[in-house]
């Protein structure tokens, strides 16, 4: 069982695959932040450093499928290798912060590793507004964050909501984070497992039918 989480800047899908991991006491593959060597002077200098960043990602997450897949173990994955590819990565583009040489370059290269790849069994995509993501966003306090402006977030939210309109490449859950406060209500968080639940009993019997 593969489970992803996809979502805004500040959605809460750490939060999530922390708590799905603990529940179903699947593995979690958690976004690599810390660790990031491109994040602080991305922060700093977009333009400079958004082919170098997206190429990160993009390298990293691959890594992440390929070992989920070795692995054969029960997975939650914070962030998809979707949303940089046709959110973030474009997003970019269009705001003049990374070239189109390099956008394509970049996404030539997505589109060789997404052939090797297979989609989540199921997604999951936290909708969140642009408020509701500024106050998690500081409510964690990553300095690096601190330089995100409201007009970024907000193109990345209609990217979001555009992508996930079209997604076809498996079963897809919404859930609205603005409503749905699972981080702090157990209530809350139990509407949530319950879907999923759902979700992988219709997989399980598809897989027997």
């Amino acid at each position: 069982m593969h489970v992803a989480i996809a979502g805004n800047i500040g959605s809460g899908k750490t939060t999530l695959t922390a708590l799905l991991s603990k529940h179903y006491k699947w593995d979690a593959h958690f976004e690599d932040v810390d660790d990031n060597p491109y994040l602080n002077d991305f922060y700093n200098d977009m333009q400079r450093w958004s082919f170098n960043l997206q190429v990160y990602f993009l390298n990293s997450r691959f890594s992440q499928i390929l070992e989920i897949r070795e692995s054969g173990k029960d997975v939650v994955q914070d962030r998809t290798i979707y949303e940089d590819a046709f959110i973030f990565a474009p997003n970019l583009h269009s705001m003049g912060l990374m070239t189109t040489r390099d956008f394509e370059n970049y996404f030539s290269l997505f589109n060789l590793i997404e052939s090797f790849i297979a989609p989540p069994d199921i997604l999951i995509y936290l909708r969140a507004s642009v408020p509701t993501l500024v106050s998690q966003i500081q409510q964690r306090g990553r300095e690096y964050e601190e330089a995100i402006r409201l007009d970024y977030l907000k193109r990345l939210n209609e990217r979001y909501e555009a992508w996930i309109s079209t997604y076809n490449k498996g079963n897809l859950l919404i859930i609205d984070v603005n409503e749905n406060n699972f981080k702090n209500d157990n209530e809350d968080l139990g509407k949530i497992i319950s879907m999923i639940d759902a979700e992988i009993h219709g997989l399980f019997q598809g897989d027997k039918a």
